[in-house]
């Protein structure tokens, strides 16, 4: 989740644009730069690994006067963050910026180095800019060299490009990835989102996938991308504060971040699977299938949050791929001398790839001669730099301290290995993985109808907002969204919150359970439905308030639970991801209507760095 600025008008652009990149820190970053023409109509290019503030000062020293530029900053997907890997990026004259993924990068790559294309950043965002440049040298218009560049990308993209044979000039095209338009009076910008140019302007136009924008001092034009037909748009007054737009309208990080998760899980399949041919790519886990099926035993460590996802990531391994797990908490693992065998392997969970214990417990592994695959949200981190081998989600930045969106694409990663060893161990058939692959392929969509339960969970929260306890029920692979489920209620709204497996309600919690208890069912319509039914009806004959999350079309549920938050159907490794939906928008709303600090709860941080 890169942030992109524009600018073309009659202030001085480079002031504007290191504004606009403030307005876009909230998005996260890990270096910065800009792009402007200078007065003999060069292309300027200033960038740092950092701080908009480091950047700021470097060039304040320079007095740079420009009306036409781009800004950028970077949140690593390709590359480490370093200063060549920052945008803005250069082939020739043709210079841009670019937030998303491109997913045949590697193969053009290769193809532009043949043809004598020199790359100086590990981007999969270069590769365009050279595309741009190989077809500019072919007597093409600007636009033209740009339209049939992207003709041969696939994936995510929004761009912002700026060619020195036309100063006055910035194209910009979007597909799959957040841009929009700010119309002033005589200048004209585009960014990420709203909140760069809001101090500037109120007018905005929302670009759809696959229009191209031509702006230049005297206007903007829009056309369809492959056939040049001209689009009318519709102007929108905005009339959201500075702070709200931020978030995207949402009121809080938390729930802009729940919402984001349909985009989060879509770019975190994005290119790494082949339905047709029944594989996941496993050059990003630098892995070989050879070296999968060897395995005999896995080890998945984790904190918080992520070590909910590894004991799913438990029930998967095992299920699809038959092979023997443990899950440790990571403070407890590098204490407990832990027995490796040999062909073990580690997997190291965590959303900032910077907590103390967890990168402890991955140097502890590898002292014992384990190799460590790290499943981490931030490229460049201490745990993906010191593993063997790394898989990044690609949720983008998460502001709110409570993980939701990373965690949903944790599961997804999981899901995605248990199939890679799975078929390496010969279990899964080329029928089998089809099928697997073709739930995941509707699970952004499925995860986006789930959403739609928000204002049901808003008056559940209502209901229960008050109380003092909580107890989550689940069973089998759902377990851990119970405890998931709990934490978040205890994280952000300071209930205090238990999550169980139901089948130890007789071993100690239904002596807790009384008419001040309420008690959440996690009951998906699989072969242990009947089991978690029959916890419900021990909890309700002794007076327990209990809501239950189920599959769409179980009736049976609707009998034991005075509240049901009903969820779309997927297969068994999946539900998780889905059924923790409505558990983190309770959490939410919960703590809203007590007034708590969603955002940032009270004694925690994002990222633990201490023991």
């Amino acid at each position: 989740m890169c942030g992109i600025v524009g600018y073309v008008g009659k202030r001085n652009a480079v002031p504007v644009l290191i504004n606009g990149l403030k307005r876009l820190e909230y998005r996260g970053y890990d270096s910065a730069g800009v792009a402007f023409f200078d007065r003999d109509n060069r292309i300027g290019v200033r960038r740092c690994a950092g701080k908009i503030k480091d950047l700021e000062s470097s060039i304040k020293r320079e007095k740079i006067k420009s009306f036409t530029g781009l800004g950028h900053t970077r949140w690593a997907t390709h590359g480490r963050p370093s200063e060549e890997n920052a945008h803005p990026h250069r082939a020739g004259g043709i210079v841009l910026v670019h937030n998303g993924i491109i997913e045949n990068y590697f193969e053009l790559r290769e193809d532009l180095k043949r043809k004598g294309h020199v790359f100086t950043s590990e981007t999969d965002t270069e590769v365009i800019c050279h595309l741009i440049h190989s077809y500019s040298k072919d007597g093409r218009s600007f636009e033209d060299a740009v339209r049939e560049a992207l003709k041969h990308v696939e994936g995510a993209y929004a761009l912002g490009v700026i060619n020195e044979k036309e100063p006055d000039k910035i194209l910009a095209v979007k597909k799959d990835s957040p841009l929009v338009m700010g119309l002033g009076d005589g200048e004209f910008f585009i960014a990420s989102d709203i909140p760069a140019f809001l101090k500037y302007t109120r007018d905005v136009m929302i670009l759809e996938n696959n229009e191209l924008v031509s702006i230049t001092g005297k206007g903007v034009s829009i056309s369809n991308l492959a056939t040049k037909k001209p689009v009318k748009k519709e102007i929108t007054k905005i009339t959201w504060s500075p702070t709200m737009a931020e978030k995207g309208g949402y009121r809080h990080f938390m729930l802009k971040e729940i919402f984001e998760q349909p985009r989060a899980i879509a770019d975190t399949i994005r290119g790494r699977i082949s339905p047709e041919k029944g594989v996941v790519n496993l050059e990003e886990f630098s892995m070989k299938a050879k070296d999968l099926e060897k395995l005999s035993k896995i080890f998945l460590v984790a904190c918080g949050t992520s070590w909910h996802s590894a004991l799913i990531g438990k029930y998967m391994i095992e299920n699809m791929a038959k092979v023997p797990c443990e899950v440790d908490i990571a403070s407890e693992f590098r204490y407990r001398n832990p027995i490796i065998p040999k062909n073990s392997f580690i997997i190291v969970i965590t959303q900032s790839g910077e907590t103390a214990d967890t990168i402890a417990a991955q140097r502890e592994a590898q002292k014992l001669g384990a190799k460590v695959l790290s499943i981490c949200n931030v490229v460049g981190s201490t745990s993906a730099r010191e593993a063997d081998s790394v898989f990044y989600t690609h949720s983008g930045p998460e502001i709110g301290v409570a993980s939701t969106k990373a965690f949903t694409t944790q599961l997804t990663g999981l899901y995605l290995f248990s199939i890679a060893l799975a078929k390496a161990k010969g279990i899964l058939n080329k029928r089998e993985i089809k099928e697997l692959f073709s739930e995941l392929l509707q699970l952004p969509e499925k995860v986006e109808k789930a959403l739609h339960i928000n204002a049901q969970v808003l008056k559940i929260a209502r209901k229960f907002s008050q109380v003092h306890d909580f107890l989550y029920l689940g069973r089998g692979i759902n377990y851990p969204i119970a405890l998931e489920g709990a934490l978040k209620l205890k994280e952000i709204s300071y209930i205090h919150a238990e999550g169980y497996p139901a089948g130890e309600m007789k071993h100690g919690p239904i002596a807790l359970i009384d008419n001040n208890m309420p008690v959440l069912a996690l009951a998906p319509d699989d072969k242990v439905l009947e089991k978690i039914l029959s916890n419900m009806e021990e909890a309700k004959s002794r007076g327990g308030k209990v809501i239950a999350v189920a599959t769409e079309g179980s009736t049976k549920v609707l009998a034991h639970a005075s509240d049901v938050l009903f969820m779309p159907k997927t297969n068994y490794y999946l539900t998780p991801i889905i059924f923790s939906i409505p558990l983190h928008l309770l959490a939410y709303h919960v703590a809203v209507l007590r007034k708590c600090n969603v955002d940032q709860p009270r004694n925690l941080a994002k990222s633990v760095t201490v023991e």
